[in-house]
């Protein structure tokens, strides 16, 4: 049999990372959006928002489909939805144009995305597993700074039209690599690839997701990381605005803050091949947040390098968290025809988690006058973090007990 040119297995990260830039290209195009369609500030954060709600409230949906549909045909009809989106979005001729296609984008990033740990699981063999779910736990980062880095060099040479064509291009591409350059299921065969599980009926995976405890403890877990994390890195550009920093050395520290986080995530596959356990992993996140989050926000202004030296450690260690739950819901899932849906579940909280952080932070730095108490906001967050990763620990043991 011909040797594939690329691992399978990183062209689903790749798909990830594809689908992720969709997330990463809106920021740098709302002065271009405003000026073209006049796009308000209010239509603006609606926008920005959408790819979230469509988390909050289509995650579970859409990983109960993915499992009964196929990964890897689930995969390519996310990454089709986001091209013709991005295409069609093109030609908007308004703000709420974009929004229903924004919306579209989102649903088509959950069909992309969602898939990609159970698929990943079928194409690896176990001793590299943990290792290559590390990877797709940065798709997330690494697209959006991607998009954030890229974004403002190519709508200065082609607009924003461009660039939303040239995204749907991209993606269409990458559709076309992926089904070209990752078997169907039937076609799966060898050492290293295990075959699909029989799945069951929706209602029964449903049912067995919803009330087994795996998927609520990885699920909230993702809460309580998304909410501090997008909380901490959402407000940074308007923190150092007020501090007098220029706006384009805020757009690079506050993309560096975001990059950073993949490091945290391809070193928790790393550390969990070499035999750490996840709970170790998710007791140093959670707690390197928040210390993180004090030295950002409760020195003094006076030390900006060191400040920021806190915001880089809060993401860059946090990243371990998102590449350990990743790991955690294949395992903690109730079956192999459950994982996407518990993915689904896992992107649900961890959406809620984005939507309602931000917000909290926002009213207790109003309640006092500044931001030097967020790091309070964070500390609970990563408290309840560390809780849960010790009944993921005493789950695993379970699991491995009644497990033959």
């Amino acid at each position: 049999m011909k040797r594939p040119l690329i691992d399978p297995a990183l062209l689903v990260i790749l798909a990830g990372v594809c689908a992720a830039l969709h997330v990463g290209k809106l920021p740098p195009a709302l002065p271009a959006l405003r000026d073209a369609l006049g796009v308000t500030l209010l239509q603006a954060g609606f926008l920005l928002s959408m790819v979230q709600l469509a988390g909050m409230s289509l995650g579970l949906a859409v990983g109960l489909t993915a499992d009964g549909f196929g990964l890897r045909r689930s995969m390519l009809l996310g990454l089709g939805t986001l091209a013709v989106a991005s295409a069609v979005g093109g030609w908007a001729r308004d703000a709420n144009d974009l929004l229903v296609l924004r919306a579209l984008e989102g649903f088509g990033l959950l069909l992309a995305a969602l898939p990609a740990p159970s698929l990943i699981r079928q194409l690896v063999p176990m001793a590299r597993l943990s290792a290559m779910l590390g990877l797709w736990g940065g798709y997330m980062p690494l697209g959006s700074a991607m998009g954030l880095l890229c974004g403002p060099l190519v709508l200065a040479w082609v607009g924003w039209q461009g660039w939303w064509w040239g995204l749907a291009a991209l993606t269409a591409a990458m559709a076309v690599w992926l089904a070209r350059g990752v078997p169907p299921d039937s076609a799966r065969h060898g050492p290293a690839v295990r075959a699909p599980a029989p799945v069951s009926p929706w209602p029964r995976r449903l049912h067995q997701t919803l009330t087994a405890r795996g998927p609520w403890l990885v699920a909230l877990s993702f809460a309580m990381y998304s909410s501090q994390w997008l909380a901490v890195i959402g407000f940074l550009p308007s923190i150092y605005l007020q501090a007098g920093i220029g706006g384009a050395t805020v757009g690079l520290l506050t993309a560096l803050a975001a990059a950073v986080n993949i490091v945290g995530n391809v070193g928790s596959g790393r550390l969990l091949q070499r035999g750490l356990r996840p709970q170790t992993l998710l007791y140093a996140g959670f707690a390197t947040m928040t210390m993180g989050a004090l030295m950002a926000f409760a020195l003094a202004e006076s030390q900006p390098l060191l400040r920021y030296a806190g915001v880089l450690l809060f993401s860059m260690v946090g990243g371990m968290i998102p590449g350990t739950l990743f790991s955690l819901a294949v395992r903690l899932a109730p079956g192999d025809d459950t994982i996407s849906t518990t993915v689904g579940w896992m992107q649900q909280w961890s959406a809620a988690g984005q939507f309602a952080g931000p917000p909290l932070v926002a009213w207790v730095a109003g309640a006092v006058g500044g931001w030097q108490w967020t790091w309070a906001v964070t500390g609970a967050c990563s408290a309840i973090g560390g809780l849960l990763a010790l009944q993921m620990a005493r789950a695993l043991r379970t699991k491995g007990e009644t497990e033959p």
